[in-house]
């Protein structure tokens, strides 16, 4: 089952910023920029702009306001991923706009992560998702989920407390061994846990699916927010 570490030496991953306000397309292209895994490619403020960058530019990449001047971002991700279907997606808006995940069009609904800018504020955070996203998972925002909690009746409400915390972690786009330090335990211990909310949730080896993105993708969609009342 596939774990999203970087082997050492990998080439730097290639990365596309389409974000239409100035300061903040600048600061992401600092931030990427200075980090040895990453290489930013292209940087663009529009639709338009993307759409003739990436046509002479190979990317692995694509880091995507939704809100773009000429359209947005979601659509534009549908269609790189149609002509690219290896590109990762990952979208990065001001607006909690995760559940828009469960609506994808069913050919290029896997691999994609959402990240807010407003609460998604370290750059540890954003590298990371890029590095899944390259690998074909999927991250959803640390603090956006932190605030969910499991619908009755579902199937990721009968997890295990330990279960339902491994599957958090997971879909924050963390290894098993990202896994294994937050919680002070062995990946092997984590292992079993994953294989046993993959059984509760009854996600198979299909072999088609990465089961880690599926696990992602039912904790969004099984989970809604928090009761301020508790």
């Amino acid at each position: 089952m596939q774990d999203f570490e970087r082997s050492p030496g990998a080439r730097p991953i290639r990365v596309a910023i389409i974000e239409d306000q100035p300061l903040f397309r600048s600061m992401l292209e600092v931030a990427l920029g200075s980090e040895d895994s990453l290489t930013v490619a292209a940087s663009c403020a529009t639709v338009n702009e993307a759409n003739r960058a990436l046509a002479l530019e190979k990317v692995d990449v694509a880091v995507l306001d939704i809100d773009l001047p000429d359209g947005n971002g979601i659509a534009l991700g549908v269609t790189l991923r149609r002509k690219h279907p290896d590109i990762g997606i990952l979208l990065l808006s001001a607006h909690d706009a995760m559940d828009l995940l469960l609506d994808l069009p069913p050919d290029v609904s896997s691999g994609w992560s959402y990240l807010s800018k407003t609460s998604s504020t370290d750059s540890h955070t954003l590298v990371r998702a890029i590095e899944v996203a390259a690998a074909g998972g999927t991250t959803l925002d640390p603090a956006l989920l932190n605030r969910m909690q499991p619908r009755a009746g579902t199937s990721v409400e009968r997890l295990t407390d330990r279960q339902y915390k491994v599957l958090q972690l997971l879909a924050q786009g963390l290894s098993n061994s990202g896994i294994g330090e937050e919680l002070g335990i062995t990946e092997k211990s984590v292992q079993n846990h994953i294989n046993a909310l993959y059984a509760n949730l009854g996600i198979d080896a299909d072999p088609s699916r990465n089961p880690r993105v599926t696990a992602a993708l039912r904790l969004l969609e099984e989970t809604g927010p928090a009761n301020p009342l508790g």
